[in-house]
């Protein structure tokens, strides 16, 4: 049978698949993602979790029929899911800042007040409405309202290359302060190495990486733990990883790991 999921982000498509083959298989062995690793193929070890449409699984207890048409990260897409996730979140209106419309959210025009601001007893009171004239293209010398009511619409509106308009399939937004894009939403270049999600990179902080054969299935679990819990408790941590099993520690620098990334991750919103 033909199988097609969304993996990472992308579609893919899978041939001659068994009715019994397992999507840890799959992933594994027919579109080329080792990350996910086969131990104990009973849903013992956590070693192989992934997330199915969200939820943390175990993929060798899953059928490949089974995740038709749904969406699976695994430990190679953590990075890009968490560049999205941060980017979402630096997308939503923050306390205090103006809803999309308002006058003054971001990219909302605004008038501009005349350089020449008004001295002496003049201050404080409201800028005069010839402040706010529209200006002649080109010449960059205003308009008196009733020219410009009869010179037409256009007077006044952007022109030339300056003005906002879709390129090619997608519009051009406002873009954000250059402090809140995340560091990891920059592709990487060929020879650098690829960025990592605030978990990944608390876990080689802390060093919770022994052998790794059981790191790819705590990093699921954990990424999904902070998405749903940004302050966990060590409760919380605990009950999250309890279906991951490491054979080389004593889970201390697991939870460390953890700890930090939540520190870190809250630090960033």
């Amino acid at each position: 049978m033909r199988v097609n999921i969304t993996v990472n982000g992308r579609p893919y498509e899978a041939d001659d698949v068994w009715e019994g083959e397992s999507l840890l298989y799959v992933l594994r062995e027919r579109m080329g993602l080792p990350g996910s690793k086969n131990a104990c193929e009973q849903g013992e070890c956590g070693s192989c979790t992934v997330r199915l449409d969200g939820v943390p699984v175990c993929a060798c207890l899953v059928a490949a029929g089974q995740a038709e048409g749904r969406e699976v990260v695994t430990v190679e897409g953590l990075a890009d899911h968490a560049g999205q996730r941060s980017t979402e979140a630096a997308g939503a209106v923050c306390p205090g800042e103006p809803e999309a419309g308002h006058p003054g959210a971001l990219g909302a025009t605004r008038p501009v007040e005349s350089e020449a601001r008004p001295v002496g007893p003049e201050v404080g009171r409201p800028a005069k409405p010839e402040a706010a004239r529209p200006v002649e293209p080109g010449t960059g010398r205003s308009v008196e309202p009733d020219a410009a009511r009869r010179a037409g619409p256009d007077v006044g509106r952007p022109v030339g290359p300056e003005a906002v308009r879709p390129v090619g399939s997608e519009a051009v937004r406002p873009v954000r302060s250059e402090a809140v894009r995340p560091r990891w939403s920059e592709p990487s270049r060929p020879g650098q190495a690829a960025p990592l999600a605030p978990v990944q990179q608390a876990f080689i902080d802390a060093g919770a990486v022994q052998c790794g054969f059981c790191t790819p299935g705590l990093l699921v679990a954990a990424d999904e733990l902070l998405e749903r819990t940004p302050d966990p408790s060590d409760a919380d941590i605990r009950e999250a990883l309890s279906g991951n099993l490491c054979r080389c520690t004593g889970y201390e620098k697991i939870l460390d790991a953890v700890r930090l990334a939540a520190a870190r991750t809250g630090k960033a919103v």
